[in-house]
This record gives structure tokens, C-alpha cells and sequence, in this order.
């Protein structure tokens, strides 16, 4: 994931780019995308294992309307990303997206590179997934060993003593 501050930089260094969002299946989010929010999110919990945890990222919301004719430069969002000084006290956060194609889904940014003719700032989005952070302390971590091996096993052998 990158920064808030690296995103910051190639958008100031590219301030006459377009912004293409690569969706992890490919598809991309139409390039006539408003961003609407930038946001300071952070989440304080307690993980299955009782540890208290928190992590926090700079959220920008984006808005795919009826004007087809809008296109985002990069200079305009660094603009946009600055004036968020005021609500983002860490430029070290990582940064997300939001985006509404029926579901509201949240991808982080995985990159942001110019393309090779300069023309636009490719912004690779990953898919967020959960994630056991306590595995050995709720049995996950058993769970899993257990699953390892009865795929190692062979169908056709004998089984083991203590194994498949």
C-alpha cells in the first residue's frame, strides 16, 4: 500500500495527468470519477485474541455522476489532498478508495505510476480482505495445520498413525 505522502508527490510531479483507477479485476472506475470526501479514518478494536489494536487511513470517496464530461487531473487532486492537511494528521497513512458500483467497496491503493507517455497516473487498487490477527489464541492456527495436511495426504495410501 502507499502512502498518503507518496501519492501526494507523483501527483505534484504529474499535475497535468489524468487519474486511471485499476480495479483488481481490471476493469477500471469510469474516468469521469468526482472525488466528493477526503477523510482521516481511524479504527480503534479488540482482536479475537484480546489485544487492542488500532489503524487508521486517508479515505477518499469518489462519485461516478452523469457528467461524463469531468475528468480529474492530477493537479487538481493534489490541490484537493492538500487542503485535507486540515483533517489527515498523518501523511503516513496508507490511502483507500471508495467506490460505489451498486455496493459501496473500500480498495486500497497498491500504486501510483505515471503511464510511460505521461498522459495518465495509473493508480492500482487492491481488494481489502479480513484477516485473523490472533490465530494461535482462537484456534485458527490449528485449524489451519490441520487442513495442510489432509491436503498433503495421499488418497490412494494407507493412513498414517496420527496423520491423513
Amino acid at each position: 500500500m502507499i502512502s498518503l505522502t507518496q501519492f501526494k508527490n507523483v501527483l505534484s510531479e504529474n499535475p497535468e495527468s489524468g487519474l486511471q483507477l485499476l480495479l483488481p479485476t481490471g476493469e477500471t472506475i469510469p474516468a469521469h470519477f468526482h472525488i466528493t470526501e477526503v477523510g482521516y479514518v481511524t479504527k480503534d478494536f479488540i482482536d479475537c485474541g484480546g489485544t487492542r489494536r488500532t489503524t487508521s487511513s486517508c479515505v477518499l470517496q469518489s462519485l461516478v455522476a452523469h457528467d461524463v464530461d469531468h475528468r480529474l487531473k492530477a493537479g487538481k487532486l493534489a490541490g484537493i489532498l492538500q487542503l485535507s492537511d486540515k483533517v489527515v494528521p498523518d501523511a503516513s497513512v496508507p490511502v483507500e478508495i471508495e467506490y460505489d458500483a451498486g455496493t459501496v467497496s473500500t480498495y486500497a491503493f497498491g500504486s501510483a505510476l505515471p503511464s510511460r507517455d505521461g498522459k495518465v497516473i495509473v493508480v492500482s487498487l487492491e481488494a481489502k480482505h479480513t484477516a485473523c490477527l490472533a490465530p494461535d489464541k482462537c484456534g485458527l492456527e490449528e485449524l489451519d495445520e490441520k487442513v495442510k495436511q489432509a491436503t498433503e495426504c495421499n488418497p490412494s495410501a494407507e493412513p498414517a498413525a496420527g496423520g491423513c
